[in-house]
């Protein structure tokens, strides 16, 4: 052989070699990349999920308070009409003792 061939020889197989682990780095590149994808979506999908459970929790809370705050409220309107009448009365019957001192 002469060394042209050599030399051409040796470069193939080193073309060759050269070319394969590039080959193998880009495929596994490829799958991390992949992987790492995948980690997100799983991830979002987890915290979709937690948010989703977080907000159906707050609505019936919501929900619930404003019961309590309705009632509350109608509580409230009927210790008013209470308290006014029973003022009212109050003023009436100081008006009648006084009449029935004087």
């Amino acid at each position: 052989m002469t060394s042209d061939s050599v030399w051409t020889v040796l470069i193939t197989i080193v073309t060759v070699l050269g070319s394969t682990s590039a080959w193998r780095f880009y495929e596994k590149r490829a799958m991390r990349k992949e992987r790492d994808e995948d980690f997100v979506r799983d991830d979002c999908r987890d915290r979709i999920a937690k948010l989703e459970a977080l907000l159906q929790l707050s609505s019936k809370e919501k929900d619930d308070m404003r019961t309590t705050i309705l009632s509350l409220t109608e509580k409230v309107s009927a210790l008013t009409v209470k308290v006014e009448f029973l003022q009212k009365e109050n003023g009436e019957l100081l008006e009648e003792m006084r009449k029935r001192v004087n």
